[in-house]
């Protein structure tokens, strides 16, 4: 579990989350569906069968968002790109891919997977419905999520990035101009176009009486805009730092440590005195490994004063490493792959520095200084 999100399982290798917005959710589809949609569509029942059904179908239409996502996991997997985590929140669901894709070809086919989740789930949860008819309870249910599995194929269809639709859009776009710069910006304005309409539309039917669904409708266009401007920016940043090489960012300040320090004095003459963040640890006078702040924390306090640098380290062998000619943007990209803070820059097998994000930050500033 991480401070925003509680680990529930983990389906072939992915790990499976739920960000806490998701109980919201849970909570207000399961209340709406139990206290106002099933009692209008089938009068009658006792109270309780509507609040079951409202919390089958939720669970349901989640299982269903899930198995979206794992089509796109499936589908980059496939062309050779890990997927970090799946996360479940409040607007639906997230696969966390590690990397971008190559080609056009497999930015389409990632993209495309999740819909035709959505769309065969629709049919199958609809082919169930029309089989069901001897029980009222459980054609409510497959007919709602089987409706709902439509109709999150045709809106993950709307051609605005981030939406799928618009990573299809970006695909066909990158592949007649071979110009992913301008595949994004496309698709990211017609993201943005959509969900102005979005809002348009939430807040005319605010104002024609119809609040709650407005509201969702307002806030769902909100959600979209911040995405694609989000998108937008990130386009722009990858177009800075890949002009760019390690070697201009990097920090040649990497000072060594040797292996039997223990973590409270380290905490106290190097991370708290000198400000540092990472840390060379030697062994036999000789590079053994690296030590962050992160496996500080990592360590509980009271252990501190028994426990070494060797100890709680990360081996060289494991440390993550870029090189001194490789551009910002392949090196941050690697970061975030990674899961890490910094790497270790390295030139011809030698250690002879690290790059950050701190680092990135700096670099970024100076060049906006300079006007780069």
């Amino acid at each position: 579990m991480t401070s925003k999100h509680l680990r529930i399982a983990r389906i072939a290798g992915i790990p499976i989350s739920l960000d806490y917005s998701w109980f919201l959710i849970f909570f207000l589809l399961t209340w709406s569906l139990g206290a106002s949609y099933f009692p209008m569509q089938y009068p009658g029942w006792a109270s309780w069968e509507y609040w079951a059904i409202g919390a089958l179908a939720a669970i349901l239409l989640f299982i269903s968002v899930l198995l979206h996502e794992l089509g796109h996991a499936a589908a980059a997997r496939h062309y050779r790109i890990p997927v970090r985590e799946i996360t479940l929140f409040i607007f639906g669901g997230v696969a966390q891919i590690q990397g971008e894709p190559k080609s056009a070809r497999s930015e389409f086919w990632i993209a495309v997977a999740g819909p035709v989740v959505s769309l065969a789930l629709g049919a199958l949860f609809s082919t169930l419905a029309l089989v069901a008819t001897a029980i009222p309870q459980l054609l409510a249910i497959f007919r709602y999520v089987g409706y709902l599995n439509l109709m999150l194929f045709l809106f993950n269809l709307v051609p605005g990035f981030p939406l799928d639709g618009g990573r299809v859009l970006r695909a066909i776009i990158w592949g007649a101009s071979h110009d992913t710069h301008k595949a994004t910006l496309i698709a990211a304005n017609v993201g943005r176009f959509f969900a102005y309409l979005f809002i348009f539309i939430g807040l005319a039917m605010i104002l024609g009486g119809n609040i709650y669904d407005g509201l969702w409708m307002a806030f769902i266009g909100w959600f979209l805009e911040s995405a694609a401007v989000a998108q937008v920016q990130r386009q722009k940043l990858k177009d800075i730092l890949s002009r760019y090489t390690v070697r201009q960012a990097m920090s040649t300040k990497l000072a060594a440590l040797p292996g039997h320090i223990t973590l409270d004095a380290l905490a106290e003459h190097h991370f708290l005195d000198r400000g540092g963040r990472a840390y060379l640890v030697q062994k036999n006078g000789r590079p053994a490994g690296l030590l962050t702040i992160h496996q500080l924390r990592k360590t509980p306090k009271k252990q501190w004063s028994v426990t070494t640098a060797e100890q709680v380290m990360i081996p060289l062998a494991q440390a993550r490493t870029v090189h001194l000619d490789d551009d910002l943007w392949t090196a941050l990209l690697h970061m975030d792959r990674e899961g890490v803070n910094q790497v270790l820059v390295v030139e011809n097998g030698a250690i002879v520095g690290t790059l950050s994000r701190e680092d990135l930050i700096s670099f970024l500033q100076h060049i906006n200084a300079a006007g780069a």
